[in-house]
């Protein structure tokens, strides 16, 4: 394998790993306030139960998230040293800013953690709150790093050379504000639907219905709002691929010729060779009005850019295809929820209703990591748009390979564990009963 294949390999394979680790961590201390404030406002020891289980959760996947996380910093210098040689001093600044609201965070969830009973109660419930708001901060900084990627900005480049460096201006990117609003809805989404999925698998199990009924309704309910709001968060996406990267806009809706009033693809079968697809279905002029407004809008086909400069277009079409119609159905699925929370509450006794969210706990996931395929495909060749080659970025050292393969070891191990310790987290939930707490 070479050196270049190994090491995407390893990023991509690790990313996958540790955006589910990372996401999970940022949203679920929401899920456990929301808990934790009932109990203090209603005394319902449902809610501390819950709350108490929740936070265990919380604590399992800031450990993983920590592990893999630092395992991905330390990839950035291993596979990339090109790269973060010129990049490092540039966008330093939001990883020193993630580090520093990853630490407010572990204190934060220390004081949670093991103040029951010795501070206060409302402050101990707002300690919460901070815990939430830096993860939620630290994966905002984060994507502005890879926001920078696709939109570098901050600095002068001049005969190969990165000049007059402004690390603010990299850090507030054209493009932080559009993937970190994405991102964010999109780890809710995720997050909120799996949770509430599992809640609703032990409800048709008949376990302690009235404490996964409650939790169900939390989760959903953040899981459903992202959902509905991601549309417009879509739309904007889009807008500003469109104008920045329409390279990346023609890949992911494989639109090969250059024309006005194009219509959007559903569906369909890349041909690469003969630079068409089959059996799609058409919308017409949608594309051209998504992309920019317009009805009858120009929009750039993949055969007006450079051969070496167009990333594989089979892929971003299939994962854009993936995160758009999964995206739509979980909007329909929060939706469908709120419609039966307010006028059809019958529906909750019935397993039709439950096996829905059961069917759908992992769908907001793989929609999340279509996402990311898409902006991290979409964007070669290139590791900094139109500046920095990512076949120019890669380590020369031999042997990746092997380091790929100590990872996949590494992150199986992680996930094994992880998911352990979640199944007997639920079987302790299930059996203990609320009058010991």
């Amino acid at each position: 394998m070479e050196n270049l294949d190994a090491a995407r390999l390893q990023m991509a394979f690790t990313l996958i790993f540790h955006i589910v680790f990372a996401c999970i961590g940022m949203v679920m201390p929401f899920f456990m306030v929301v808990s934790h404030k009932k109990w203090l406002n209603t005394g319902n020891p449902v809610y501390l139960k819950l709350t108490k289980a929740w936070q265990k959760g919380v604590a399992i996947f800031f450990v993983t998230g920590a592990v893999s996380g630092t395992a991905l910093s330390f990839e950035l210098g291993l596979l990339w040293p090109e790269f973060m040689e010129h990049a490092g001093p540039i966008i330093g600044m939001p990883f020193s800013l993630e580090g520093a609201a990853f630490f407010v965070e572990a204190i934060a969830l220390g004081f949670y953690l093991y103040g029951w009973n010795k501070i206060p109660p409302k402050f101990h419930w707002f300690t919460g709150i901070i815990v939430g708001i830096a993860g939620v901060a630290s994966g905002i900084l984060v994507v502005s790093a890879n926001g920078w990627m696709n939109a570098p900005s901050g600095f002068d480049y001049v005969d190969g050379k990165f000049l007059n460096i402004d690390p603010v201006k990299a850090l507030l990117n054209p493009a932080w504000f559009t993937q970190a609003l994405h991102m964010v809805l999109a780890a809710f989404t995720a997050t909120g639907f799996a949770v509430a999925g599992i809640h609703a698998f032990q409800i048709l199990r008949n376990k302690q219905n009235e404490l996964h009924k409650k939790a169900f309704k939390i989760a959903i309910t953040f899981g459903a709002i992202a959902a509905i709001l991601q549309p417009i968060s879509g739309d904007i996406s889009a807008k500003d691929v469109a104008q920045r990267q329409p390279v990346k806009l023609a890949a992911m809706e494989a639109h090969y010729e250059t024309s006005k009033g194009v219509p959007l693809y559903i569906g369909g079968i890349v041909d690469q060779e003969k630079k068409e697809v089959k059996y799609k279905i058409e919308i017409p002029n949608a594309l051209s009005f998504l992309a920019f407004g317009d009805f009858n809008a120009e929009v750039k086909g993949l055969n007006d850019f450079p051969e070496d400069e167009i990333p594989n277009v089979a892929i971003v079409h299939y994962a854009f295809q993936i995160m758009v119609g999964i995206g739509g159905l979980l909007m329909l699925a929060g939706i469908f929820f709120f419609f039966s929370n307010w006028k059809k509450k019958h529906w909750f006794d019935k397993k039709f209703f439950w096996k829905v969210f059961v069917l759908l706990a992992p769908a907001g996931f793989i929609a999340l990591e279509a996402g990311w395929i898409v902006t991290e495909v979409g964007r070669q060749p290139w590791i900094i748009h139109k500046i920095m080659r990512t076949k120019d970025a890669v380590t020369p050292m031999p042997g990746i390979v092997y380091s790929f393969y100590l990872y996949v070891v590494l992150y199986t191990i992680l996930t094994i564990t992880v998911a352990w310790l979640l199944r007997r987290q639920i079987k302790s939930l299930n059996s203990t009963p609320i009058s010991s707490l």
